[in-house]
């Protein structure tokens, strides 16, 4: 059960579309505490061939959830998770913190079914495919460019098509980053 202590919201969206950005924006003005998807891929053990052709199987939802979704909604005063470092592709030591009454997730695959029934609201931020491309050229360069194009791109894809993660958000974005003063349409039910 849910603890009505405490707002949690999810942003999810394409690569580049702003998530990481707008939940900055978003903790600069209201006193809330921002996880990042990014600190739950998987560990190297875990990357095997079945897990990563599952839609989202590269994010270890698993472990966010027993770190730190059920802790939230189970209104504890506090948790404490392991974030995944992908330059030592290890976990690191523990993160302590005091939960806040309101909680953001950000990141890609944050939405999955397996976890968006724990979340007050969830956003959807889109990108055109052109802007996406320069936007992870100027913060990648074109080497990992290559990489986003021919490998987590297809994979983000697969997951937002299999699981309708777009539909299945409450509030839907576009283009947050070149627009960010735009107001955000609901989706259609």
């Amino acid at each position: 059960m849910h603890s009505e202590d405490r707002i949690l919201i999810a942003i999810d969206g394409r690569s580049c579309s702003g998530k990481t950005t707008l939940a900055g924006y978003l903790s600069e003005r209201i006193d809330t505490e921002v996880f990042h998807a990014d600190d739950f891929f998987l560990r190297a053990e875990q990357r095997t061939e079945a897990r990563l052709s599952e839609p989202g199987g590269n994010f270890d939802r698993e472990r966010f959830d027993a770190q730190v979704l059920t802790p939230l909604t189970e209104g504890r005063k506090s948790i404490s998770y392991q974030k995944f470092d992908c330059h030592t592709m290890s976990l690191l030591p523990p993160t302590n913190i005091v939960c806040k009454k309101i909680n953001i997730i950000e990141g890609a695959y944050c939405c999955h079914p397996d976890l968006a029934g724990k979340y007050d609201l969830k956003l959807f931020l889109d990108i055109s495919k052109e802007e996406q491309k320069e936007r992870i050229m100027q913060r990648n360069g074109e080497k990992q460019w290559e990489i986003f194009r021919d490998r987590w791109i297809p994979m983000e894809e697969k997951y937002f098509k299999t699981f309708h993660i777009k539909e299945n958000c409450d509030l839907l974005y576009d283009d947050f980053m070149t627009r960010p003063n735009m107001s955000v349409n609901t989706k259609l039910t």
